[in-house]
C-alpha cells in the first residue's frame, strides 16, 4: 500500500465482515481494520491540508492579480485622460488648485 493511497471505500466499510470467536470479534482482525482506517484518515488529512494550502496560495494570487489589474486600469485611465501634452502652466494651475483644497482659500 502506497503512503498516499486510499484503500477503503464506503461500500468496503459497510460490507466489512469480521469472524466471530467465542468471546466476540477477533481482536487481530479488528486491529488490522482499524489500522487501515487510521491510515486512510491520515491520507485524507494530508490531502485536505495540501488543498487548503493550495487554496490559500491561489486566493493570495487572485488578490495580487486584482491589485495589479486595478493599477493597470488606473494607469490606462490616466493615459486616456491626458490626450494633450501637459504644459508648465497646466501644472502650476493644478498645484494651485491642490493648495486651495489642502490649505483652504485663505486670503491674508
Amino acid at each position: 500500500m502506497k503512503n498516499d493511497e486510499i484503500v477503503l471505500t464506503p461500500d468496503t466499510l459497510l460490507n466489512w465482515d469480521f469472524k466471530i470467536d467465542a468471546r466476540g470479534y477477533r481482536p487481530q482482525e479488528v486491529d488490522k481494520a482499524l489500522d487501515i482506517v487510521i491510515s486512510d484518515y491520515r491520507t485524507y488529512d494530508r490531502k485536505i491540508k495540501a488543498l487548503e494550502n493550495q487554496i490559500e496560495d491561489l486566493n493570495n494570487e487572485i488578490l495580487d492579480l486584482k491589485h495589479k489589474l486595478r493599477n493597470a486600469k488606473e494607469s490606462i485611465e490616466i493615459v486616456k485622460s491626458t490626450d494633450k501634452e501637459v504644459s508648465n502652466v497646466d501644472l502650476l494651475r493644478r498645484v494651485s488648485q491642490l493648495e486651495k483644497i489642502i490649505y483652504g482659500d485663505k486670503k491674508e
